[in-house]
């Protein structure tokens, strides 16, 4: 006997939305087990992981932190994935833009006027959007398949960083570590809350959530984009211009990226280190299917992730779990949720396999 999947036909709009929730909660059971079976008592364990970190206004704070740039790089990404343009280089993308803002950033530590934040801010947007047309202009110019040359670009973006911060953009007051010198105030994002590390990138991260919400749902663009990805032959019959449409996408999702990533430097860091993003651009693709393609479940999902980021650092020094755990439960959630959507579109069945050796009694046809 084996199992064979066929469609439903017509899958249940409820369940699209509760399994996230049901992903979360086979998570949470598996990494249950999983410590169990690593010797450590599971219940104790994630409290450790997911709620110790969150226990006091610090935490909250940090949260919010690590929230930002992966709600960000998602909502950028639930616009080009609604168009089904792949892009997987919001990571280098973040990258791009940090670098981007920072190259500016540090030619304007002598200026008082807030300015320069603007300037840095738009140089660290136009950048991930530069990036992110590199993977237009292929995938227009001459059909490059994006999700190649999205998560390639997101190497070479790496290695430019690395060269800058050990070469050009090298502080050389630095005592030769691999970092650019610290930023004037001026070109900082101001804490919200003083002796906290939240920073004013909070109010951009709602705008952008506001935007992409209006973008998707509520303009004729979008209208356009989500065809689009339904149908393309279809949009290209009643007139929309499809080489138009996926410059647009890329361009707004790298615009995204690249303004996390130059709120990061800007906001807690301060300047331009090798250690910008865990992988923020990476996680964003499991939090932008996580939540749906929707901006409000884009923001829990974007809060989800940022917990197992702070839970993972506190389960290293308060329960010696090692650095993978935060990857390892972040695959755990994508793999549970592609399982309940498989379910959600398709219904399991068996097939009985034929038995080797038996003939068939019909007659073959003679020529």
């Amino acid at each position: 006997m084996l199992f064979t999947l066929k469609p439903r036909g017509a899958e249940s709009r409820a369940m699209l939305w509760l399994s996230p929730v049901l992903a979360a909660l086979l998570t949470l059971i598996s990494g249950a087990m999983l410590f169990a079976l690593l010797g450590h008592p599971p219940l104790q364990t994630l409290k450790v992981l997911l709620i110790d970190p969150v226990s006091d206004l610090y935490g909250l704070s940090e949260l919010m932190v690590k929230a930002l740039p992966i709600l960000l790089c998602a909502l950028g990404l639930a616009v080009v994935y609604h168009a089904r343009i792949w892009n997987i280089g919001a990571e280098g993308q973040l990258l791009v833009g940090a670098l981007a803002g920072s190259a500016l950033a540090i030619n304007l530590i002598d200026w008082d006027s807030r300015l320069a934040l603007l300037l840095v801010l738009g140089a660290g947007i136009l950048g991930g959007a530069a990036w992110a047309g590199l993977c237009a202009w292929l995938k227009t110019a001459f059909n490059a398949n994006e999700i190649l040359t999205s998560i390639m670009l997101n190497y070479i973006a790496l290695n430019l960083l690395l060269f800058a911060v050990h070469g050009p953009l090298k502080d050389p007051e630095g005592y030769n570590f691999p970092e650019s010198a610290m930023f004037g105030d001026a070109s900082r994002l101001p804490e919200l809350l003083e002796g906290l590390r939240v920073h004013a990138g909070f109010w951009f991260a709602l705008l952008a959530l506001v935007a992409v919400w209006v973008l998707l749902q509520r303009s004729f663009l979008g209208f356009q984009i989500k065809v689009l990805g339904l149908d393309r032959r279809a949009a290209g019959l009643v007139g929309f211009r499809e080489r138009r449409l996926v410059w647009v996408a890329l361009l707004i999702s790298g615009g995204l990226a690249g303004l996390a990533g130059v709120a990061e430097v800007t906001g807690p860091i301060g300047q331009l280190v090798p250690q910008i993003s865990p992988g923020y651009g990476y996680a964003a693709i499991t939090v932008a299917f996580l939540g749906r393609l929707h901006p409000v479940g884009i923001l829990f999902a974007s809060l989800l992730m940022a917990l197992l980021y702070l839970g993972g650092e506190n389960a290293q020094m308060a329960a010696n779990l090692p650095q993978s755990i935060t990857m390892l439960f972040q695959g755990m959630v994508l793999f549970f949720l592609l399982a309940c959507d498989v379910l959600i579109y398709y219904r399991p069945h068996l097939a009985r396999r034929a038995k080797p050796g038996v003939a068939s009694l019909k007659p073959s046809a003679q020529p």
